[in-house]
């Protein structure tokens, strides 16, 4: 089928990753230094492990004759194309990055970046949440970005102050009830989270 009648093209110029929020500009990419770490390893891997396999996976099947009708080619390429945006999705991010690491505020009752927040409602409903980078953040695993509204009241205030967060429903006051760091490394302290 010619290339007339698709939506793909050889170069694709949206480079960001579905469903991850872009950074608000002039911001810094924060991350944890697992963070980094894990999107460090995610960029080798599809760099010196995956394409290579793609790659010869395309040389095969272009070998194999009409490559319009060649299932391998055409999902070799498109693969090709979904790991070439990764990689320049990923090479941005690290470019970017800013590694900050948590333990090194330790013991501290301020909220700072990778914090371990635990608060409380009006009616008394707690929640702990982790603020983290935007590319590491996991809501399912209570992990919420430094971008986020949450974050962002809870940034700088301290244990037993009071915070107003804006909500669809109106105006919610957020007592912070404790705050907590990793302990670092080597420092023979076990974490309380």
């Amino acid at each position: 089928m010619s290339k007339a009648f698709t939506k793909e093209s050889d170069q694709d110029d949206d480079d960001d990753a579905p469903g991850l929020p872009a950074l608000p500009k002039g911001a810094r990419n924060y991350m944890t230094p697992q963070g980094y770490a894990r999107l460090r390893e995610e960029f080798m891997t599809l760099l010196d492990v995956e394409r290579p396999k793609v790659v010869e996976a395309v040389s095969w099947a272009a070998k194999n004759g009409d490559r319009s009708e060649n299932g391998d080619y055409l999902y070799g390429k498109k693969r090709l194309r979904e790991i070439d945006r990764r990689l320049r999705f990923l090479t941005k991010r690290l470019d970017i990055a800013e590694v900050a690491d948590p333990s090194v505020h330790h013991g501290k009752d301020q909220v700072f970046f990778g914090a371990t927040v635990t608060y409380a409602n009006a009616r008394g409903e707690e929640r702990t949440i982790t603020i983290k980078g935007i590319d590491e953040s996991d809501s399912l695993k209570g992990e919420v970005s430094w971008i986020a509204p949450i974050a962002r009241v809870l940034l700088k205030a301290r244990e037993g102050d009071e915070v107003q967060l804006m909500t669809p429903g109106g105006l919610e006051r957020l007592e912070v009830l404790e705050v907590r760091y990793p302990a670092p490394e080597g420092s023979g302290l076990k974490s309380k989270a």
